[in-house]
């Protein structure tokens, strides 16, 4: 039960006849909602409470910046592309090795690390995310909760919540979850079978119109239906929550032929965010000799000699990373991967200022890419420059408020600087951004007492403390 997909709940939660009562955490007050009908704006909001239980609560969430920058990067190009391109998106990666993606209320997308390296090409991967965006767009799951009534999705978040609970002590949830399952699934099917026909044509238009190879829709899908035989009654999590039909192939086939046809090279971002995937999983010793096999079938493959060298590095072998990834950058293409991968290896072997030299020319060279910042910020503080770590985080911030790494990153840096004041106050604002208001109070109080800030950085502190209880002491009476 503690893998049971996401999707699958939702299913199930909406099929049941009356709510449970709310488990483990708090859930929103959606206003006022039509029965028939589940406003953007309250779709949002719960999905927004969703995803603060996976971030923060759930182990498998990975807090990786760099798959989850590469992630959102493909996932916005294809919503740029969709039917609606100024719905908000916001993609996470869950790691768990088998094969599913789900949409969340409010355009919350996650992708298991299992599907990710399931695909073959970026195109296939693309095809994934455009049919879950396509769920979104077309506004599946309110239309599903319309047909019930508002307490449905309260019912929903009340069993994901559950689920992450459930992760560390199966006991918490399971009787929730059990209650209404046998007919769960079935009683939503007609529902299913017909959103997702819809979901396959919109999720093709937009592959295409996002300059990607459309066929990458019916060769995953058909790869995954062949795939079920062999898993006989336990098939791939993401066939049972989006279940497949020859018709469903067979239309995507038709379509695709009228399409214009276009041969799309994967980018090498596809390439190394697989390769630190498979770096990254099973034990160190395992994952160093399998990249080496891999190396020695295709030795001209920068992504996976990419992959050795931070299997070495996570073996604690940082010497022969660094000989590794040193061969690899001075005959591929630069790449923020690389200097990223480059600046850690130097970071391991204790070697800061190379790390920072490595991360401010990658940065210049890559303005775009957030992960540079943050790892910029991680090796100046280790390496005595934490007055340019808060400097360079305190600029993000301008543009970035919302980011709960740069508050954190910025703490750290005012801690290094015994700034006592500043650091808890943006130690605050995690906790704001974390949906822990308590803690976040707690915080800017202590900051009060720290003796060490000036006028105007206290009056800050006063503003915002007041302004936290205010919203505490009104989410406690919508309660």
């Amino acid at each position: 039960m503690m893998r049971r997909p996401l999707a699958l709940l939702l299913s199930l939660a909406l099929a049941l006849p009356a709510p449970l009562p709310v488990l483990a955490y708090d859930l929103p007050d959606l206003g006022d909602v039509a029965a028939s009908e589940l406003s953007p704006a309250a779709e949002r909001r719960i999905g927004e409470q969703i995803i603060s239980q996976i971030r923060w609560r759930d182990a498998a969430y990975l807090d990786d910046p760099e798959v989850e920058e590469y992630v959102n990067r493909l996932g916005h190009r294809l919503a740029a592309a969709s039917n609606n391109p100024a719905q908000d998106f916001d993609f996470f990666v869950v790691r768990d090795p088998t094969l599913n993606a789900f949409a969340l209320p409010g355009g919350y997308i996650g992708v298991h690390t299992g599907l990710l390296l399931a695909a073959q090409t970026e195109s296939e991967f693309a095809s994934v995310l455009g049919h879950e965006i396509a769920h979104v767009t077309q506004r599946h799951i309110a239309q599903i909760v319309g047909k019930q009534s508002q307490s449905a999705m309260l019912m929903v978040a009340s069993l994901l919540v559950a689920v992450l609970a459930a992760r560390s002590n199966s006991d918490v949830s399971q009787a929730a979850i059990a209650a209404g399952q046998a007919g769960a699934i079935q009683s939503q099917l007609g529902y299913t079978r017909a959103f997702e026909r819809e979901a396959d044509r919109v999720g093709l238009e937009t592959l295409h119109g996002a300059g990607l190879d459309v066929r990458g829709m019916p060769s995953f899908f058909e790869r995954l239906q062949r795939a079920t035989r062999m898993y006989e009654n336990n098939a791939p999590a993401y066939l049972r929550t989006h279940p497949l039909t020859t018709e469903r192939i067979a239309d995507m086939e038709n379509r695709v032929t009228a399409m214009p046809y276009r041969q799309v090279l994967d980018s090498p971002d596809f390439g190394y965010v697989r390769a630190k995937l498979r770096a990254s999983a099973g034990q160190p010793a395992d994952a160093v000799r399998d990249m080496e096999d891999l190396l020695a079938r295709s030795p001209q493959d920068e992504a996976v000699a990419y992959g050795l060298a931070r299997a070495l590095l996570r073996a604690g072998r940082a010497d022969e990373a660094a000989r590794q990834i040193e061969a690899l950058r001075a005959r591929a293409a630069p790449s923020p991967w690389l200097a990223s991968l480059a600046a850690e290896i130097s970071l391991a072997r204790r070697q800061a200022p190379a790390a920072i030299r490595t991360l401010e020319a990658a940065q210049q060279q890559f303005p775009a890419h957030r992960s540079l910042v943050y790892l910029l910020a991680e090796a100046r503080i280790q390496g005595g420059q934490a007055e340019q770590a808060a400097t360079g985080v305190r600029r993000m911030i301008d543009t970035r408020s919302a980011d709960p790494r740069l508050w954190q990153l910025l703490s750290r840096a005012n801690a290094e600087l015994g700034r006592r004041t500043a650091q808890h106050r943006a130690q605050a604002e995690v906790y704001v951004l974390r949906g822990s208001l308590p803690a976040a109070i707690e915080q800017l109080e202590i900051a009060r007492r720290a003796g060490d800030g000036d006028f105007y950085e206290l009056s800050a502190v006063d503003a915002r403390l007041r302004e936290l209880q205010q919203r505490l002491l009104e989410e406690r009476r919508e309660r």
